[in-house]
Parts: structure tokens; C-alpha cells; sequence
């Protein structure tokens, strides 16, 4: 019997600039040993820039962005005719895969999450779509 065929397209990479992705990078390091987080602007499924944001729950567990940071890069965007697709924040002990808390959280189902885990020697990042508590991973593109 031959295996099933999927006949769903892979999903698009979310695409990032390189000088964006280092900064993102760079951010969650400066955060460290707290999670750090921050913002993707952009249009559909490409990143512009990414919007460094204090994590005001001050936590190696837990991250919030501080509501007028939040407020400023939606309204910046908006002037610049783009908008929030997204929010970045670092695991600093743990895999690069959304905790039960991420997923109560996560706010928009049209947002890409992305999280950095700083686990080992090496930054590993991964994005995920949360759509209804369902998780779905989605390739990262630098260019």
C-alpha cells in the first residue's frame, strides 16, 4: 500500500532581513539571564524590523511587553504603512517551542511567534503560527 500523499503546500518561511535578525538575535542576548522579547514589523510574512521591548515581568520564565513600548511600534508602524506580525521573546533554559503559558497567551492568530532559545553554545530560533491553542511550525528565511 503506498504512503498518503500530502497534498498541502509547506508554509511559507517568515523571511527576515539580515540586519534585523542579528538585532533580534543581539536582543535576546542583552536580555539574558531574564527572557527578552520584542516585535517583528512587517507585511504578511516578511519582516521589515524587529522592535526591541522591555520585559517588564523582569523573569527568566515569564515575558511582558511593556504596553506603551507596544502602543509606540503599533503606531510607528502604522505611519510607516506597516504593521505587527509578530512577537519575539527567548528561552533561556529551555527548547525553542511554545510553553502551555505561551500558547495562552499568544494573543493573535494572525501573529508569527517566535521564540530564540539560548539553551546551548548556539542561539537556535524557531517560528510558530497559534491559531485556537493548535501549534504549527513555520520556516525562518534570512536574507
Amino acid at each position: 500500500m503506498a504512503a498518503p500523499v500530502n497534498r498541502n503546500p509547506p508554509p511559507a518561511p517568515l523571511t527576515f532581513p539580515s540586519a534585523a535578525f542579528a538585532r533580534m538575535i543581539g536582543h535576546m542576548y542583552d536580555g539574558y539571564p531574564l527572557e527578552a522579547c520584542g516585535l517583528l514589523i512587517g507585511r504578511g510574512n516578511t519582516v521589515q524590523t524587529f522592535v526591541p521591548c522591555t520585559n517588564v515581568a523582569a523573569s527568566a520564565r515569564v515575558y511582558s511587553i511593556d504596553p506603551r513600548e507596544h502602543l509606540r511600534a503599533e503606531r510607528a508602524a502604522d505611519d510607516a504603512g506597516l504593521e505587527v506580525i509578530g512577537v519575539v521573546h527567548s528561552h533561556t533554559h529551555s527548547e525553542p517551542y511554545p510553553s502551555p503559558t505561551d500558547v495562552a497567551q499568544a494573543p493573535d492568530p494572525g501573529w508569527h511567534y517566535v521564540i530564540v532559545s539560548l539553551k546551548r553554545g548556539a542561539p537556535e530560533s524557531r517560528s510558530y503560527r497559534i491559531v485556537d491553542g493548535a501549534i504549527s511550525e513555520e520556516p525562518i528565511s534570512v536574507a
